[in-house]
């Protein structure tokens, strides 16, 4: 199995506690997810912050509609500098997303995600990777970064 590594960093221009409070809710997920994925929220999560042990399940519709079911699990929380959520079900054979948060001393954040991530179905899901699915990650991850700076 291939395991392939991404890395962002972006400045949000906000404190680092209101930033904190925006990613630590699951919910927020669908706001700075791209339309044209078709994501749905189905735990119902009414706005609680994201703990140890949490398991949220949502359905996305990357590729021509097909609807995926997806469940993550957040793994590791320290409270107002990281999260790390993992997929326990869904569309890739290993999805593990680090979420790291620093105050940058001028009420600014800079936020910084290092994805792991590999594809199921061997030769057949590197070719996908190649074809399209890099190239859909890099597009979300633009997309939530020009969310997030409209919204901060």
């Amino acid at each position: 199995m291939k395991i392939y590594q991404k890395k962002w960093e972006s400045a949000v221009p906000a404190p680092l506690d209101q930033v904190w409070d925006f990613f630590s809710r699951p919910d927020n997920l669908a706001r700075i997810t791209p339309k044209k994925m078709g994501f749905e929220m189905l735990t119902d999560l009414d706005g609680r912050q994201m703990y140890p042990g949490m398991f949220v399940k949502h359905r996305v519709r990357p590729i021509a509609g097909i609807p995926l079911l997806w469940t993550s699990e957040i793994t590791h929380i320290r409270e107002g500098q990281y999260f790390i959520d993992e997929q326990r079900s869904g569309p890739y054979a290993l999805w593990h997303h680090e979420h790291h948060f620093e105050a940058d001393g001028t009420q600014a954040t800079i936020m910084k995600d290092i994805l792991h991530y590999a594809m199921p179905f061997g030769v057949v899901g590197r070719i996908a990777h190649i074809l399209f699915v890099e190239r859909m990650i890099a597009q979300i991850f633009s997309h939530r970064e020009t969310v997030i700076h409209d919204l901060f």
